[in-house]
């Protein structure tokens, strides 16, 4: 039998028109195949579908990073590159094979069209362009011409806002893909981001949000022109100029439909355009071209010498210069290879290790290392001949161990964007080296590490690409239609998190949406309007709930400002404000709560007002005894008078304050007032059950709701004695239930019980020695002590001297003038009876706890006092004006100041206190309100 000719066929046409999977079809059936393609993401796209169908034991994938080849595989899917065309196959393909004439890697295009063969068959796919330069390279090469399957039309400038969904936007620099990406995250919710830096399983993560609809944007370099199968409806240029390495130039028409004929999937048709504003148009005549899948013909291509010989450096060289003898072909630009070998050729450290021409050949692999980093001809020769050191001398490997080192320098996920695509363009340089089977000791172990190390970093990328371009909650929430929005699931975490069909879009405080902080200014009016949507039935309900719960749930507290607050389950319901009456607070409703609807509004502030209401009359009892008493007529009016004011300040005063009150009260009808609650001290005058923890806590909040101020930070409940706290003023103090004495603090009713033991002590007398233990046990300190006896009345004194005996009118009218005083700090309620009025105390706060038995008696330490008395306090009327001192007098009459001399008192009073007073010297002073 004849062998079988092998036949060459070159399918030529635009961009959508099924030749990729032509020849994948033609690939597979026969017995072997490869196909040689330009971008090793394409080539990875092709490989998994053909594992699907041959499987995985039988498929090959070779690309310069990246190496799969089971030992019995068949088929064979690579980077044009990479092709092993010493094997021989059945079939073989070259895809993008107009690609010829690319500066620099057109010469490798060249040799695969011209020697590339297939036992069988043999694919030349590519651009329409390419009929001429095939019909003069290839004579007997069969041209089959594929039209598109849809239409491709030209949409004109469009605003970035107005373009529509599924469209790609193609720039041509990382700075004009970011700002786009940018403004497509604030306005639409994000895009994917494809560029030729990218790693392929950064590039495949991110192509995947987009055909999955994730997202409804792409933008994206012209390395989406090459074979990447899309779902794009419209691609729109920023830009029809690029930067080629040497100059700055306008696209050729065969790029511009190289790109645009991404739009259109399969019969579907697509348009193009470009973004407004942007300065970019198309000419009539570059659309018409575009539309016509009209270009200029290839007339040639970029040609290399394939097998140069390695003599010696010069002679590589000289053949990598070569121009060729072929019409049609023109000598390929130097490209980064050839220029690093010349600069490798001038450095004396890389010669010194080139003795024969297996080194010249293996310098040459070095040398064609790609640039994936980008560095340039300077920094990738020094790089080279770094690499050169190991690869030319001694065992002519690389160490593991610099390799491992120079991994783990890379091996760092932190960082932004830029970062890690740099760190990812320095792990494919390793991977490329770790697929060179003589450049290292180990290739598959440290493959493998360098292809995991890779996948980290990019999956990494893929995340900060996501996080920078991409807003998921507002792309979810704009591909979602007004009808649909509302029908979405809502699930409240137990956070408090708000997340609508999984997303995420704010918290959940009491009955107040909270944005998240996160999101930007121009999300957050639709984020407001998706959460009133989809809460508004969640809110009824909690409303529901509200007027349905236990007087457990509702408490009192400090809101953010420490104002007085009604919180339920410790979400925020309303504020305390000012009513008619102390007792008659009202209820305000937060902006959250007086949102709601209708009967959801008044469910919870009928609640609210009924626990405030039942709250009120269960811990202010006292204050509404002392009203109740204030009604009653068969109670004296001056006794009622003084309930009315005693109520008005919260069921705790001054005496001074009331003073005038009390004056007014006759002895008999004070039995009254005590039978209602109400308590005479020496120092304040209160209803016994105002002390008590609740009636504090909900008077502070109460007068603060009166006032418009916040409340007070109380202290805990069970303390008798403060000496570490400040309050703001002594009302606040009082309302607290507690009485400053210097620096201290002390509980108004044991403020009192020690006053009435110092009245017990002193009896008739006015100079007295006193067991203060009672005192110190509740830990007053000296100095309190002393204050606290200043307020009362009373001074320290030496000695304690006996009473002196008196006339009996004397002594009774002295005792009478006391009594005037001191009458009700006598009739106080005993200690036991007293304590139902407060809460439980600590040990150290008991004086009256049953001490257990000693073996001997406790020494007595008396302190001793002198009894002066209180001042009468006067009406206004007849207070008179302090007297100016006598240098303001003389500046405000314009007299000339005389200088006063020293007043000699001052000696003679400090020699009188030598003599101490007779006792009845003493009780006359007290009888007139002198100090002596």
């Amino acid at each position: 039998m004849p062998p079988v000719r092998s036949a060459l066929t070159a399918i030529l046409g635009p961009t959508n028109t099924g030749k990729t999977h032509l020849a994948v079809e033609r690939m597979c059936a026969h017995s072997s195949g490869m196909i040689g393609f330009p971008l090793r993401l394409l080539a990875r796209e092709i490989y998994d579908r053909v594992v699907a169908m041959k499987g995985v034991q039988n498929v090959a994938l070779i690309t310069g990073e990246e190496r799969i080849e089971p030992p019995q595989a068949r088929w064979y899917c690579c980077t044009v590159e990479s092709m092993p065309i010493q094997k021989e196959f059945a079939f073989v393909a070259i895809d993008e094979a107009q690609l010829g004439a690319d500066p620099e890697r057109g010469h490798i295009f060249t040799d695969r069209i011209l020697h590339a063969r297939g036992r069988e068959e043999t694919m030349i796919l590519g651009s329409e362009s390419l009929r001429p330069i095939i019909r003069s390279l290839l004579p007997d090469a069969e041209i089959i011409s594929r039209p598109r399957f849809s239409t491709l039309s030209y949409a004109g400038a469009k605003k970035l806002s107005r373009l529509p969904k599924r469209s790609a936007i193609v720039a041509f620099s990382i700075e004009q893909v970011y700002a786009v990406a940018e403004t497509l995250r604030r306005m639409r919710g994000g895009a994917a981001v494809v560029m030729g830096a990218l790693s392929p399983r950064t590039r495949n993560a991110q192509v995947a949000m987009f055909q999955s609809g994730e997202v409804d944007y792409l933008v994206a370099t012209d390395a989406i022109g090459m074979g990447l199968n899309l779902d794009v409806a419209h691609v729109a240029f920023v830009s029809l100029s690029k930067f080629d390495g040497s100059r700055r130039r306008r696209l050729t028409v065969a790029e511009m439909a190289q790109i645009a004929g991404r739009a259109g999937r399969h019969q579907r048709d697509g348009s193009f355009g470009t973004l407004a504003g942007e300065g970019s148009e198309f000419t009539p005549e570059e659309v018409l071209a575009i539309e016509g899948h009209s270009f200029p013909r290839l007339d040639w291509l970029y040609w290399r010498e394939a097998n140069p010989r390695f003599n010696d450096i010069a002679t590589l060289i000289a053949d990598l210069e070569k121009k060729p003898h072929r019409p049609g072909l023109l000598p390929a630009p130097k490209v980064i290879d050839l220029l690093v070998l010349k600069r490798l050729a001038e450095m004396p450290d890389v010669k010194a290790l080139i003795r024969h021409q297996v080194d010249v050949a293996r310098l040459w692999e070095v040398a064609c290392l790609p640039d994936f980093r980008q560095m340039g001809e300077e920094h990738h020769s020094r790089f080279v001949a770094s690499l050169w050191q190991y690869l030319g001398q001694n065992d002519r490997v690389i160490p593991q161990g610099v390799y491992a080192s120079e991994l783990a320098r890379l091996d760092n996920i932190q960082g932004d964007v830029d970062t890690l695509s740099a760190r990812i363009a320095a792990v494919r340089t390793w991977t490329y080296i770790a697929h060179r089977s003589d450049w290292l000791t180990n290739p598959p172990a440290m493959a493998e590490r360098a292809r995991a190390l890779e996948e980290k970093l990019s999956d990494a990328l893929h995340d900060a690409l996501r996080q920078r371009f991409v807003d998921k909650r507002t792309s979810m929430l704009l591909r979602k239609s007004a009808k649909d929005v509302g029908l979405l699931p809502v699930d409240i975490q137990a956070d408090n998190r708000v997340l609508v069909d999984g997303e995420d879009i704010g918290t959940l405080q009491g009955f107040a949406f909270r944005v998240d902080p996160a999101a930007k200014a121009s999300d957050r009016k639709l984020l407001l309007a998706a959460a009133e949507r989809h809460l508004a039935a969640y809110l009824r309900q909690k409303a529901k709930d509200v007027s349905m719960a236990e007087d457990s749930e509702f408490s009192l507290a400090a809101d953010g400002e420490g104002k007085p607050a009604i919180f339920w389950q410790g979400e925020i319901l309303g504020a305390l404000t000012k009513g008619r009456t102390l007792l008659q607070p009202a209820f305000t409703p937060v902006k959250a709560v007086a949102g709601l609807e209708g009967d959801a509004l008044r469910e919870i502030t009928t609640r609210a007002e009924g626990w405030i209401a039942a709250q009120l009359a269960k811990a202010m009892g006292g204050i509404v005894g002392l009203l109740e008493l204030a009604q009653q007529a068969d109670v004296d009016g001056n006794v009622r008078a003084l309930a009315v004011r005693l109520a008005d300040e919260g069921g705790i005063a001054g005496r001074h304050y009331l003073a005038d009150a009390i004056a007014a009260l006759p002895k008999e009808a004070r039995g009254a007032a005590r039978k209602g609650g109400i308590v005479f001290g020496a120092l304040d005058i209160y209803h016994h059950a105002a002390l008590k923890p609740a009636a504090a806590k909900w008077r502070a909040a109460l007068f603060a709701a009166r006032d418009n101020r916040a409340m007070p930070e109380l202290p805990p409940e069970s303390a008798v004695h403060l000496k570490a706290w400040n309050f703001a003023n002594a009302s606040e103090a009082r309302n607290a239930g507690y009485r400053r004495i210097g620096d201290e603090y002390v509980r108004i009713d044991l403020a009192e019980r020690v006053i009435k033991k110092a009245h017990e002590a002193r009896g008739q007398g006015n100079l007295f020695g006193m067991d203060m233990a009672f005192a110190t046990s509740l830990g007053i300190s000296e100095a309190g002590l002393k204050a606290l006896m200043r307020d009362a009345g009373f001074r320290p004194a030496e000695k304690a001297i006996e009473p002196q005996v008196v006339p009996e009118t004397v002594a009774d009218n002295v005792v009478e003038a006391i009594e005037v005083v001191a009458e009700d700090v006598a009739r106080t309620p005993e200690p036991e009876k007293l304590e139902a009025a407060v809460p439980a105390e600590p040990e150290a706060s008991a004086p009256e706890a049953a001490a257990p038995p000693a073996a001997e008696p406790q020494a007595i330490t008396l302190t001793h006092w002198r009894w002066v008395g209180l001042p009468k306090p006067r009406p206004p009327e007849q207070r008179q004006p302090r007297a100016k001192p006598q240098h303001q007098a003389s500046r405000a009459t314009g007299q000339p100041q005389v200088k006063q001399q020293a007043k000699p008192e001052r000696a003679p009073v400090a020699a009188k206190q030598t003599a101490q007073p007779s006792s009845l010297a003493l009780q006359l002073a007290a009888l007139k309100g002198l100090k002596l």
